[in-house]
């Protein structure tokens, strides 16, 4: 009797102490929230600070202050995006092989230091090579950010966590276009651009201080709970991994096409309107460049609220292609409106400005979770990397074209209508991406980290 009382007790105990070390481990794992994603934040947001306050640059008079033409100044917002394009690859290729948190550091001293010189040179070519250099430096933040992300980060919680990262995009640009244009009233463009270029190399000591590569050399998280997430991680590689044993499989797959021709539309639309909504809104609109910057920030926001809302149903309901293209259609809609309207009602067009930046903005964190789920972990990063490359060469094709047509119809309308078409042969394109249901319901099998 007392014997068997004695197992009961025991029995008890031992589920007490299980349900304690989970509790524990379960604890320890959402300290990923709070400790990696707002550096992880920060580092981006201050990458596309640096890269997309040029326009403002442009809006408040640099082609006349450094004596160049509109198709030079169109030309300089397109050269970052040839820098960009060259080192994808390479960048994610060390991040995975090596380190992600050291490639990040050297990256943000140098396009910290290129983005002050923006301030700095008056030469026309001193000031092309600057702009090179700056896409070069910014080429490995993004690849080296998601491969750091699928190192923390389990299937059922990707979406969000891509979303939190590319946050730093619209949250930037919002508060950026608020603030930018009264600092130039202020100081004027050139030691605006000084001034948003010294916090990046800054923050670059804090960064490696506290970032680790990976789980197990985090101090706030428990080695059980470093454990765990390696297990689930595991997991989930089992499934994709027979799928593309290497790196030029995987780019031949037709998806991984599709998904890099698409992503080349997406990018010509987006960076065509980050980089030139300023210039468009005050030459519509005529107002000073401090009210231009609180304009110019509407979109935006509506852009951060769409983001958040499409990446919590993307990771509740597991569905990814499904919550991209609708909006990248209505993206391009949107700047179609503002295409037939701009001659007609400035309120009216910059309406549809407004629906078509938010909706362009939404679908990423389920766009970027698309890669990890279809192929394995060894050639993920290479693969998400020619995507951006791809989207790089779309962001110059975007933010050139763009910028040309309004230097040479001195009127938005063009390139509305240049974004509109971009924006919806990419929605188009992810309805003709290949199905990856099968996959998809495997990975459902998997144990996630909650």
């Amino acid at each position: 009797m007392f014997g068997d009382t004695t197992e009961i007790v025991e029995a008890s105990i031992q589920r007490a102490e299980r349900k304690s070390r989970r509790t524990d481990v379960e604890a320890s794992l959402r300290k990923r929230w709070l400790y990696l994603m707002p550096a992880v934040f920060v580092t981006y947001s201050l990458a596309y600070l640096d890269r997309a306050n040029f326009g403002f640059g442009a809006a408040a008079g640099l082609a006349n202050t450094l004596h160049f033409t509109g198709k030079q100044v169109s030309l300089l917002g397109g050269l970052f995006f040839l820098g960009y394009f060259a080192f994808q690859v390479p960048g994610a290729r060390f991040a995975r092989k090596r380190s992600a948190i050291w490639l990040v550091f050297a990256a943000l001293i140098g396009w910290g230091t290129c983005a002050a010189l923006t301030g700095v040179i008056r030469t026309f070519w001193l000031l092309a090579a600057d702009r090179f250099l700056l896409g070069v430096a910014e080429s490995v933040i993004f690849p080296s950010m998601l491969v750091l992300l699928t190192h923390w980060f389990t299937r059922a919680e990707r979406s969000r966590a891509n979303t939190f990262l590319i946050l730093g995009n619209p949250v930037t640009v919002l508060w950026m276009s608020a603030i930018t244009g009264y600092l130039i009233q202020a100081f004027g463009w050139q030691r605006t651009f000084i001034l948003e270029g010294v916090p990046s190399i800054c923050w670059a000591v804090v960064w490696i201080l506290f970032v680790k590569d990976r789980p197990g050399e985090a101090s706030w998280m428990t080695a059980e709970a470093a454990a765990e997430l390696d297990r689930v991680l595991t997991e989930e590689q089992k499934v994709v991994g027979g799928a593309a044993a290497n790196v030029r499989n995987a780019l031949l797959r037709p998806d991984v096409l599709v998904l890099a021709v698409q992503f080349f539309f997406w990018s010509a639309g987006l960076y065509g309107f980050v980089l030139w909504l300023p210039l468009i809104v005050r030459q519509g609109s005529t107002l000073s460049m401090g009210k231009t910057g609180m304009l110019s920030a509407l979109p935006y926001l509506a852009g951060v609220i769409l983001m958040v809302t499409v990446s919590h149903i993307s990771d509740r309901t597991r569905k990814r292609q499904a919550l991209v293209w609708p909006f990248l259609l209505m993206a391009g809609a949107g700047l179609l409106g503002s295409f037939l309207l701009a001659d007609h009602s400035f309120a009216l067009a910059f309406a549809c400005l407004i629906v078509g930046g938010g909706c362009m903005y939404a679908p990423y964190g389920p766009y970027w979770a698309i890669v990890p789920e279809r192929l394995p972990k060894q050639v993920v990063a290479e693969v998400m990397a020619v995507i951006n490359t791809s989207g790089a060469l779309g962001g110059f094709a975007g933010s050139y074209l763009v910028g040309w047509l309004q230097a040479a119809t001195g009127k938005p309308r063009a390139g509305f209508l240049l974004m509109s078409v971009a924006l919806l042969v990419a929605g188009l394109l992810v309805l003709w991406l290949p199905d990856g249901t099968q996959r998809r319901n495997e990975l459902r099998s998997t144990r996630a980290v909650s």
